[in-house]
């Protein structure tokens, strides 16, 4: 391969598993021989996902505080930093709720910085019962804009979760219609070796559907969502393991949540302890977490927590809700940081149509 890496850019609307895909085509790559990295993206600052990546073996960098189209040059720092360990593929994940990365970002780095990388054709993945959410008739209408900007705009349209969907065609979407369609599951690897070898053969060209989109409607449509991002320590006496201690709470916020009117779009935790580490993902009120790490773990007196939270509503009433569930934590609890807001409108630093 070229001494360039490649660059293969992820999309998709939150929780959709593009953090599971890079770690599963990650460990194919490594079998094979390859140095992987990935970049990481979101609005706030402190991130599960980057947390999760580097645990999991893979040279991860971030770009924080705006999507790839607002940071463009963050993310060009981003992979000049992320080649320093001459990986051979480089993963970039968008943020879950950004849109037009084609015209933003994809354009931009194959005309201005083909020097640096080569670029991959545009993966956009898709959670089918998410699709059928937004795309039924009484969706949300500022998600479901957001998803269908998405879905214009793929290279490649990916339905993730195939394991565990077996009824997914795009005649059920009829907005997808059209676009190349891929099944596969992160999470099994069913189907992901093969899309890994069909992005990287060049047989797909990267970045060419541009699309048509309203500005202030998309600015809208992102600011309808709360975003918080809190990091906690806990002291326990007597001592929990990380799933005594993080599946109540999981539990308890998703009530709370839903009580105070806020639906979950994607919400993620990370507990470190010195007996080891579990991640949990909710996708959506009342459904179950998924679960990766230790589920044995031994009973620990202390505990860092990672959380973010992506609900629809308003930042002041995401930010009580999760503090009043914090406070009914047991043991002794110490607040780091906390981040809650709504996305600022996009401004792209670069737009080539």
């Amino acid at each position: 391969m070229n001494q360039k890496p490649v660059l293969i850019p992820l999309g998709g609307f939150l929780g959709a598993g593009k953090t599971t895909l890079i770690l599963t085509a990650a460990r194919i790559l490594q079998a094979r021989g390859l140095r992987v990295a990935a970049i990481l993206n979101d609005q706030g600052s402190e991130l599960v996902d980057t947390q999760h990546v580097r645990g999991s073996g893979v040279d991860a960098d971030q770009v924080t505080g705006g999507c790839f189209c607002c940071r463009f040059s963050e993310l060009v720092e981003a992979t000049e930093r992320i080649s320093a360990f001459a990986p051979v593929v480089i993963f970039a994940e968008a943020v879950g709720s950004c849109t037009d990365i084609s015209a933003t970002t994809l354009r931009p780095l194959q005309l201005d910085y083909a020097h640096l990388v080569d670029t991959a054709p545009f993966s956009v993945l898709v959670d089918p019962q998410r699709a059928r959410d937004l795309t039924a008739q009484d969706a949300d209408p500022d998600l479901a804009f957001l998803f269908q900007k998405q879905i214009e705009e793929a290279d490649l349209v990916c339905f993730t979760k195939s394991d565990l969907q077996t009824d997914v065609s795009d005649k059920v979407f009829p907005q997808i219609t059209g676009a190349t369609v891929r099944y596969l599951s992160p999470l099994t690897g069913e189907g992901v070796e093969a899309w890994l070898d069909e992005v990287l053969s060049g047989k797909v060209e990267p970045g060419t559907k541009i699309l048509d989109i309203d500005y202030q409607r998309y600015a809208r449509a992102e600011a309808s969502l709360a975003w918080l991002n809190c990091s906690l320590l806990v002291h326990l006496t007597p001592p929990l393991s990380p799933a005594s201690l993080v599946g109540p709470f999981l539990d308890e916020l998703d009530a709370g949540l839903t009580a105070a009117g806020m639906r979950i779009v994607h919400l993620k935790l990370i507990d470190h302890s010195p007996s080891g580490y579990l991640k949990a993902s909710i996708t959506r009120d009342g459904a179950e977490p998924e679960i990766v790490g230790m589920l044995d773990a031994s009973p620990a007196a202390a505990h860092e927590l990672l959380l973010n939270v992506r609900a629809t509503g308003q930042p002041h009433v995401l930010q009580s809700v999760v503090e009043s569930q914090i406070a009914k934590m047991p043991g002794k609890v110490e607040i780091r940081t906390m981040q809650c807001f709504s996305p600022a409108a996009p401004r792209p630093e670069r737009r080539y149509a």
